[in-house]
């Protein structure tokens, strides 16, 4: 079955920073334009994500320079692929446009500047995880966890983004700042997270953070990581399945969407290793699901939970 896919996170731009390459068709993307075609990604996110390790002062340089990448190489006319800036451009692509959404993956490099927020929601960032793995000025990490939770900058942040309609990423925080987004933030997402019930990572939503993101009408995206997949072993379709039975036996079947987390892992899935293909996972899904759910898992329930 071909539908349209949304895939909510990825690290071209974090590539680009080691390697400038022809976002085209080089090889050493797994998410580049031809790849996106014959997947039929309609909406792919690019992640701005700054290493942890260079120092401070490299950090805004970083991002602006992955900016500068989303600009000149992704959102060309030439490729039909359109900067989605405002979540309503979705509905007017055109059937042969991709939307492309800019995320921030850790904001380490506002540096506790809320002046800098305002200038990237003026570039069109649309999600903001507070962190990545490590602690920063707005919150703990999930494997830096000093005990602070949101900390009263990342509360400004979240602020702006429920003013803003811009989604507050939850699938790299601590535990305790994951329920202080929930309290906080009127606009939620796990752009890539799986279910800690089937795969022990950190990085994985526990069945409470699950039960309370399905109160809360928030996306859960299952990534393609085979290190939040399965435990010492080599990660297949049918495991990740398991985690989407799993979330949709917890009651979050129209939650659920996709975030490969493609160009951010060296090992893949089997017969699941960049965007051109999805359909593997698609028509695995159609012997389990029907075709309106695996429409929902694709495409729907994105679209259907997006801030108005």
């Amino acid at each position: 079955m071909k539908v349209p896919i949304i895939d909510l996170h990825c690290d071209v731009l974090y590539k680009y920073e080691k390697q400038e390459v022809d976002f085209v068709n080089a090889t050493q993307l797994d998410v580049n334009l031809q790849n996106l075609r014959q997947g039929n990604v309609k909406v792919q996110a690019f992640a701005i994500f700054i290493q942890p390790t260079i120092p401070k002062a490299e950090k805004i340089k970083s991002a602006l320079r992955q900016l500068y990448y989303f600009k000149t190489h992704v959102v060309r006319p030439e490729n039909k692929v359109v900067h989605i800036k405002n979540w309503s451009d979705i509905e007017r692509l055109q059937d042969d446009e991709i939307g492309a959404v800019l995320t921030i993956e850790g904001v380490d490099f506002l540096e506790g500047d809320i002046k800098m927020w305002h200038l990237f929601r003026e570039f069109g960032v649309l999600s903001i995880g507070l962190t990545w793995n490590n602690a920063n000025e707005a919150a703990d990490g999930v494997e830096e966890d000093l005990g602070r939770g949101v900390t009263a900058f990342g509360q400004e942040i979240i602020q702006l983004n429920n003013a803003h309609k811009v989604f507050t990423d939850v699938s790299h925080l601590s535990e305790q700042s994951f329920w202080d987004v929930l309290e906080l933030a009127d606009y939620v997402i796990a752009s890539h997270s799986n279910a800690k019930a089937l795969c022990s990572h950190r990085r994985n939503l526990n069945d409470e953070q699950i039960k309370a993101m399905v109160a809360k009408k928030a996306p859960i995206h299952i990534v393609y990581c085979p290190m939040f997949i399965v435990e010492k072993r080599e990660a297949t379709i049918a495991d990740l399945i398991k985690h989407i039975d799993h979330i949709c036996a917890l009651g979050g079947k129209n939650l659920i969407g996709f975030g490969s987390d493609f160009d951010g892992i060296n090992e893949k899935v089997k017969h699941l290793a960049n965007a051109s293909q999805h359909f593997n996972l698609v028509n695995e899904l159609m012997k389990y699901y029907s075709e309106d759910e695996v429409r929902g898992f694709t495409y729907q329930n994105f679209l259907n939970h997006l801030p108005k």
